[in-house]
């Protein structure tokens, strides 16, 4: 098992390896092959010892990238959200800010960089506010989310697979939106949750 990031640093997913006869805690791993990969991804089928000591697969999603998210939030307190049509779901989503951080590149740095590709804006202060697993049973993605101040309007660049929408909304507005299930990206669940609990505690 990986040691702990140390505060400050990135964190850092595995790389897929391909040796034979790992112990991963319990479960021991006889093979590793690649099945699919592509820049993004790749998908590994190990043939494991599970804890009991049987023999059984284990599928595993590894991902060349951190996953980043930014609650944006206004000098009028109000939340910048990004829509666009998801393409495994094929459903629209409101989300926060969103995208990838190479291994090798500082997370707050792609934190700024898909922000002011997705909105336009630029942060004047950029605070990590958690980090995160997500989908640990399949996935070794970890991911960070900031939350951004001290916004400065300008123009948005998106990539070439993203048609986006912008609004601004209250935090209350956001939370009954999760709350009715209107918003159901779990980083921006999470996000939005986490930064209300921040300013809860402050009260």
């Amino acid at each position: 098992m990986p040691e702990p990031d140390e505060p400050g640093r990135e964190p850092r997913a595995p790389k897929p390896e391909l040796e034979d006869r790992v112990q991963v805690g319990p479960w021991r791993r006889r093979t590793r092959r690649v099945a699919y990969e592509n820049p993004w991804i790749a998908i590994q089928h190990d043939e494991v010892d599970r804890p009991d000591g049987s023999p059984g697969i284990y599928g595993v999603v590894h991902f060349e990238n951190v996953a980043i998210g930014v609650v944006a939030v206004g000098d009028d307190a109000r939340l910048l959200l990004v829509g666009q049509h998801r393409y495994p779901l094929d459903r629209y989503s409101w989300e926060i800010p969103e995208g990838g951080a190479p291994l090798d590149e500082p997370p707050e740095t792609a934190a700024r960089r898909e922000l002011a590709e997705e909105t336009g804006y630029d942060a004047g202060t950029v605070r990590e506010l958690f980090r995160f697993s997500l989908s640990n049973s399949v996935s070794d993605e970890l991911g960070v989310i900031y939350l951004a101040t001290d916004l400065r309007e300008g123009t948005a660049s998106p990539e070439p697979t993203e048609d986006l929408a912008i609004r601004w909304a209250s935090l209350d507005d956001v939370l009954a939106e999760i709350d009715a299930g209107d918003i159901h990206d779990l980083m921006t669940i999470a996000g939005v949750a986490r930064y209300a609990l921040e300013l809860a505690s402050r009260r």
